[in-house]
């Protein structure tokens, strides 16, 4: 990553803290709410894959909440493809609740994912299911990385609270698409992930190992292998 990238990327987060914290904002009734986050990663990893080639990215977020359980939002990140897409725009609305007080959650949304540049662009939908430490995820497209395939994403994961204000987290996913989507015809991988979170002045730190099992580095090679993600963001 050239300099100027990192000195652009810097001005565009110090614009979103400013932004940010303008638009922190609750209704007087608390029926609505906004709220905007901003992170900076050692780098971008989806569902297992470098998106930045090892390189660390800056992304952030802004969203709108209802009482009622609606959401809607929008998140950015750099990425980097070695073509003409150098960012990440998502788009997304959803719905989420509680059944009753049985202590089981409930999110169903659309997301729409976006890359300037290069015609990757493609949408999901989502659902989970959550209880006690566990969510239970499941996401799908007719689309899928704009290949024209059909996709699912399965994951299950889990957060724990720690003593001292640390959060312990991990999981598993499973990408299946039809053996078009992926190269050299495989069509699954899986990754997982365990990591640790804590909260300090006002920021959020987090250190997490990531892997992917042998048939996403024979798809993806070098942008699947085993890694330490850091991160420090902020929410208002």
């Amino acid at each position: 990553m050239k300099l100027s990238k990192i000195s652009a990327l810097c001005f565009a987060a110090t614009t979103l803290f400013a932004a940010s914290s303008a638009m922190a904002w609750e209704s007087e009734d608390g029926q609505h709410s906004t709220s905007a986050s901003v992170a900076f990663s050692s780098e971008y990893i989806w569902r297992g894959i470098s998106q930045t080639d090892g390189d660390p990215a800056i992304s952030g977020s802004l969203d709108y909440a209802h009482s009622s359980g609606f959401y809607a939002g929008v998140w950015g990140s750099n990425v980097d493809y070695g073509d003409d897409a150098s960012a990440e725009f998502d788009a997304y609305l959803g719905y989420g609740g509680e059944f009753g007080e049985s202590g089981i959650g409930y999110d169903v949304g659309f997301l729409r994912y976006m890359f300037p540049g290069e015609d990757y662009n493609f949408n999901e939908v989502y659902g989970s299911l959550s209880y006690s430490i566990f969510t239970l995820g499941v996401a799908y497209s007719s689309d899928t990385l704009g290949s024209g395939e059909d996709g699912y994403y399965y994951s299950l994961d889990a957060g724990y609270d720690l003593p001292m204000g640390l959060s312990l987290y991990g999981g598993v996913g499973l990408y299946d698409a039809d053996e078009e989507t992926f190269t050299d015809g495989i069509d699954d991988y899986s990754h997982y992930w365990i990591g640790v979170s804590k909260d300090v002045a006002g920021f959020t730190l987090d250190l997490s190992y990531q892997d992917t099992e042998s048939d996403a580095e024979d798809i993806y090679g070098d942008l699947a292998e085993e890694t330490f993600l850091f991160s420090v963001s902020r929410s208002f």
